[in-house]
């Protein structure tokens, strides 16, 4: 889903969203992630003047085969290093992985993800 902004941007609301974003520069690249994304399911994309944002339900994961060929370059090409070249900011947990860069929304979910166990310890 496509859409454009209508409301004051960075307006205060301190409920749980249970939604993860990140903010991409709008140039060919942005652009091109922002085109691999729109589609899929629970992933909103919303063009400001000098960014672009892309939120999502959840969970959302940017392949980066995917990306790399979305920008007409060879499979290999896209990593977590040209994604965080073109990220600005994020809200969320992000694990990069070899192949994808991950978005979640609640900590525990990553958490599990990972296997890392949140559980308090008592000394």
């Amino acid at each position: 889903m496509t859409t454009t902004a209508a409301t004051a941007f960075g307006a205060v609301n301190k409920t749980s969203s249970n939604r993860a974003g990140i903010t991409l520069m709008t140039d060919q690249v942005g652009n091109g992630i922002a085109t691999v994304m729109k589609d899929k399911p629970g992933v909103t994309i919303t063009y400001l003047p000098s960014m672009i944002r892309v939120d999502a339900d959840t969970r959302m994961d940017f392949v980066y085969d995917e990306l790399a060929e979305a920008l007409g370059e060879e499979p290999g090409f896209f990593d977590a290093a040209e994604f965080e070249e073109n990220m600005s900011t994020h809200y969320g947990r992000m694990i990069h992985e070899d192949d994808r860069t991950i978005m979640f929304a609640n900590p525990e979910d990553a958490a599990d993800y990972i296997g890392f166990d949140l559980r308090a310890s008592v000394r």
